[in-house]
């Protein structure tokens, strides 16, 4: 295992090869580095507390050996990035998919940062990731790259330190694991650290589709501040996967009518609104949406110019950019991704006066309901679904009121509201706890 710290007088993550063959491509880290810079200046903080914000507290960089079921050995690449540990532990998902790579963790870690500050939970920013494809690998195979990933970082994680929970391409057999191997290695059984663990090792109940609830109470508080409601419009959802898959439902179950869906291989349309079950029925037997029976045919950049009211991205990074935000119609863009839209497209976004509800806020019910797991888990006492969904929705509410609150006195977007607050709030926390020398 080996560590690297980046330079702590410059706010600029170090470019990686890859950024200095093409220094003109904009990643994740860019649009967070980028969204860190608005909130410094709208903050007025110094280059010194700039750079306390911007440099992650301590990154991992380890080899991550597997012998395949045939006998062979293959090396992945895998990290984890605690970027700001000052409000509390790390917390943040374990992501495993063949493009992982450093930029786009530390991205992730510092918006889980600015996340758990703006929903105002006791917690840091970090994150995960195995450059490795999980459908191309067996079940033992997987198994045995989670515990050795697992093993590699048992130094720096645990219910104090730093924990994780399933993203994409992971599960909650994946947490089962890695919560094995670490209570394996301290010699008693720790279910707080991992959430999204299954309900029979200490999960919770609503934590499977916390994410996706989170994303329909932001959107419900959004269209209420503008004086409407589910009932009055249509949806969009870019993404059938654990998130967009239940926000749809959530979203038609509030009255909303969903018109499109799509996953990574392409979309489908129906102009009447989807009969989800059946596409979720669809999507079990075929592992695709593509080629639903009730409905058209539509590509992901056709998907995201409809005109609907309300445009949910729940897939990747930077799908919005300057080119796909002038095509977007909707009135209302809630981001249930993590960095769905990129600095400039959330500039072209402002200029048509569309509202964007921000990852940040828009898709924290996974954090919110992963902090409730692990208060149950440290106490050994579990809640109710009911008592869990009211915490939820509570917590969202508040949340999207202080931002929203935010944004019209300052005069803003709801973004720079979001990483306003969130950012203050780690700063402060940074000042109270003063430099250790």
């Amino acid at each position: 295992m080996t560590a690297s710290v980046p330079d702590p007088h410059t706010p600029a993550a170090p470019a990686t090869d890859d950024q200095t063959r093409h220094p003109s491509r904009s990643g994740p880290l860019d649009t967070a580095q980028d969204q860190l810079r608005s909130a410094v200046r709208l903050l007025g903080y110094d280059e010194g507390m700039h750079a306390m914000l911007a440099t992650p507290r301590r990154e991992l960089h380890v080899a991550v050996p597997l012998r395949r079921d045939d006998g062979s050995v293959q090396v992945l690449a895998g990290y984890r990035v605690q970027h700001n540990i000052s409000r509390g532990p790390g917390k943040g998902g374990l992501r495993y998919a063949p493009g992982v790579d450093i930029d786009e963790v530390r991205a992730l870690a510092m918006w889980m940062t600015w996340k758990c500050a703006v929903v105002d939970l006791p917690y840091g920013g970090a994150k995960g990731g195995v450059a490795i494809d999980p459908r191309g690998y067996s079940t033992a195979e997987l198994e045995r790259v989670t515990r050795r990933y697992t093993s590699e970082l048992m130094p720096v994680i645990g219910p104090e330190r730093d924990i994780m929970a399933p993203d994409i391409g992971t599960t909650e057999q994946t947490m089962s694991w890695v919560m094995d191997t670490y209570s394996v290695n301290t010699g008693f059984t720790t279910p707080g650290v991992v959430t999204g663990k299954p309900l029979a090792v200490g999960g919770s109940l609503g934590r499977a589709t916390a994410t996706s609830r989170g994303v329909v109470h932001a959107a419900e508080a959004a269209l209420a501040d503008a004086g409407t409601g589910l009932p009055e419009v249509t949806c969009a959802v870019q993404g059938f996967g654990k998130v967009g898959s239940h926000a749809a439902r959530f979203l038609a179950d509030g009255g909303a009518r969903v018109v499109a869906v799509s996953d990574e291989n392409g979309g489908v349309y129906a102009a009447d609104g989807l009969d989800l079950a059946a596409l979720q029925r669809h999507v079990a037997e075929t592992s695709s949406v593509q080629g639903f029976p009730q409905a058209d045919p539509i590509g992901n950049d056709e998907l995201l110019g409809l005109d609907v009211d309300v445009l949910v991205p729940a897939a990747v990074e930077n799908v919005l950019d300057a080119d796909s935000a002038r095509r977007v119609k909707a009135r209302w863009v809630v981001e249930g991704a993590n960095g769905p839209t990129t600095s400039e497209g959330d500039r072209v976004l402002a200029e048509r006066g569309i509202t964007v509800v921000p990852d940040i806020l828009a898709n924290a019910g996974g954090v919110v309901v992963s902090y409730f797991e692990w208060v149950q888990a440290n106490q050994a006492y579990w809640w109710s679904e009911v008592e869990i969904a009211e915490k939820l929705a509570q917590r969202m509410r508040t949340a999207y009121q202080a931002v929203a609150t935010r944004a019209r006195a300052d005069g803003i977007t709801l973004r720079d509201a979001a990483l306003v607050i969130g950012v203050s709030r780690v700063a402060e926390a940074h000042q109270l706890r003063g430099l250790y020398p």
